[in-house]
């Protein structure tokens, strides 16, 4: 299962737990407090997924591992390319 199936799927199983809380589709008979805080619950879950999406993103910026290996083999076949292009009479 692929994470978007795994989110789609986390999604429409809370959306269907909100739909029947909310719209009383059960007939639970629940007390007005509680439909009070179902009603707003997409709205709080998203302000929290943003919350969640923020602290990961800053996360993975602030612990972002540098490739010094890699820069430098990048930069000898930079060298190797202007090397070649000169071969074939490019200026730079």
């Amino acid at each position: 299962m692929t994470k978007l199936l795994q989110w789609l799927l986390g999604v429409s199983v809370v959306g269907l737990a909100w739909a029947l809380l909310a719209l009383d589709l059960l007939n639970l008979k629940l007390p007005q407090a509680y439909r009070q805080v179902v009603w707003p619950m997409p709205v709080y879950l998203l302000v929290v997924f943003g919350c969640y999406s923020l602290a990961t993103v800053g996360y993975r910026v602030a612990t972002f591992n540098d490739c010094q290996e890699a820069a430098k083999e990048l930069q000898s076949q930079i060298q190797e390319a202007k090397l070649d292009l000169q071969k074939k009479g490019l200026k730079f």
